[in-house]
């Protein structure tokens, strides 16, 4: 079975359950504590992979990484649960991702990503983020703002899979190109 499948049912599932409980705004949070923690600490998969670290340690480590302790969800631990009973705990960041894009598709959340070669003012930053909801319309947006010398000047933006490129380093290589035909 396809292992996209199964973390993306668990994520449906999870969701229609928090959708009944009223949980799904707390649980979003804490998917997105989740994930962040997977991807800030590379070793954390792999512990949670590891069939030598018990079932105890591993929802404990993934209750500490979500911040669920502190959130006082229900429906989380009981999520936590049904995964170390069906052994699945090591399924946990793809379920987390999952969630998230299920939970964004639901309430109109756009994510944009902005790369730009120095660090964008914030008068930039307001004037760029009023050009995207106006092209977008509806929906509410969470920006991630990153920089990258590599563009030279300019920025790009991603929503979604629409990209727009402004960057110096995109622009010289399309002179580049143009100049070699």
């Amino acid at each position: 079975m396809d292992k996209g499948l199964i973390p993306r049912r668990y994520a449906k599932a999870l969701y229609e359950v928090g959708a009944d409980r009223g949980d799904n705004d707390a649980l979003y949070s804490l998917m997105q504590a989740l994930a962040a923690s997977f991807a800030a600490e590379p070793a954390l998969a792999s512990t949670v992979a590891n069939p030598f670290v018990s079932d105890d340690d591993k929802e404990a480590l993934l209750t500490q990484a979500s911040g669920a302790a502190a959130a006082g969800i229900p429906t989380f631990g009981d999520f936590l649960k049904l995964l170390r009973r069906n052994k699945r705990l090591d399924l946990a960041w793809d379920i987390a991702r999952a969630y998230i894009d299920i939970y964004r598709s639901a309430n109109d959340i756009y994510r944009v990503e902005v790369e730009s070669a120095a660090p964008m003012p914030d008068e930039e930053r307001r004037r760029l983020e009023a050009v995207v909801a106006k092209h977008i319309g509806k929906g509410t947006f969470e920006f991630d703002y990153k920089v990258n010398a590599a563009l030279i000047g300019g920025f790009t933006v991603t929503v979604n899979s629409e990209r727009l490129d402004a960057s110096v380093a995109t622009r010289l290589k399309q002179l580049r190109l143009h100049l070699l035909q």
